[in-house]
């Protein structure tokens, strides 16, 4: 009764967390600011990340120090500094990807993040996968295909892909990537998650640090700020949800494995869908939400029976 009572709890905490964190993020970067003629948009998508980093690292310090103690940590820093530049790309894209797609077409599109982590663990990391995970992903795949398809207008062509969903794909990329180096770094040197967390942070606070620095955006930022006081309470519980959400997410593979883990973040993602379509109007053709089943189906089903995997010799 313990044990169930406490996954529930880790469940309801990724659930209320990431719902909360992905309505406060659309708001954030597709919300307006200010009345009037005065009213502009939140542009500044490097130092919105750089706020959420810095949170995310202060976080995975108290927690490594009190509750999630893993001792010593003698992975490469190249592999964390590596994890960090892609993890960080894929993060800036898919907030950059909200200014021209609305936040149901992130999540479904992001959902696809299994098929270029398959495609660089054949490539780079010799696995050999069931034939019912290429099942799997190729539903994904068809899923989010049909959801991005772009209906052509009189007069225009269709196509498929918009910048935003150009900047999904780039995000999904970098994926992949990141998951080809942790998965070096959990086979080479046993990296705990804490650990992981903590340093891969660490190190996109300072890439993005000397970036904003450079491009002027975050003396852009803190004018935006100033002229507009009530963002710095979103920020703040924007970046504090995620970092929890990463909490539960950790406690319940740690504690229950990933399977429940995939389950349940399968699950909140089709909620926070629903929940972005009724709180902000985001409408949905009869056909995106076909493809919505499509995709968490794949999903759901590929994190029970999919997660096989077979190392070449």
């Amino acid at each position: 009764m313990e044990k169930n009572t406490k996954l529930f709890v880790c469940a309801i905490g990724i659930f209320v967390c990431y719902f909360y964190y992905g309505l406060l993020q659309e708001k954030i970067t597709r919300g307006n600011y200010g009345e009037g003629e005065n009213r502009e948009k939140f542009t500044c998508i490097l130092a919105l990340v750089f706020f959420q980093c810095v949170v995310n690292y202060i976080f995975a310090k108290i927690v490594l120090a009190t509750v999630m103690k893993q001792g010593d940590d003698n992975t490469r820093t190249l592999y964390y500094s590596s994890s960090a530049l892609t993890y960080l790309l894929a993060m800036v894209c898919s907030n950059m990807a909200l200014q021209w797609v609305n936040y149901p077409t992130q999540v479904v599109g992001k959902s696809g993040k299994p098929i270029p982590v398959m495609i660089l663990g054949v490539l780079l990391g010799k696995k050999n996968y069931p034939l019912r995970k290429y099942l799997f992903v190729l539903l994904i795949v068809i899923g989010v295909v049909v959801f991005m398809f772009k209906d052509g207008k009189s007069g225009e062509g269709s196509s498929v892909l918009g910048f935003g969903e150009f900047l999904l794909v780039l995000s999904l990329m970098m994926d992949g990537l990141t998951g080809a180096i942790q998965e070096r770094m959990r086979s080479e040197y046993k990296t705990k998650s804490g650990h992981m967390m903590l340093s891969m942070n660490l190190w996109s606070t300072i890439y993005l640090g000397v970036a904003i620095i450079i491009t002027g955006e975050g003396l852009m930022f803190v004018n935006f700020v100033q002229r507009h006081p009530s963002l710095v309470w979103q920020l703040i519980t924007f970046s504090i949800a995620g970092a929890l959400g990463q909490f539960f997410i950790f406690l319940t593979v740690s504690d229950f494995g990933p399977l429940p883990c995939s389950i349940i973040t399968t699950t909140r993602k089709f909620f926070t869908v629903l929940g972005s379509v009724i709180l902000f109007g985001n409408s949905l053709l009869p056909r995106q939400w076909f493809a919505t089943v499509i995709v968490f189906t794949g999903l759901f089903l590929d994190s029970i029976y999919g997660k096989a995997v077979i190392k070449m010799k």
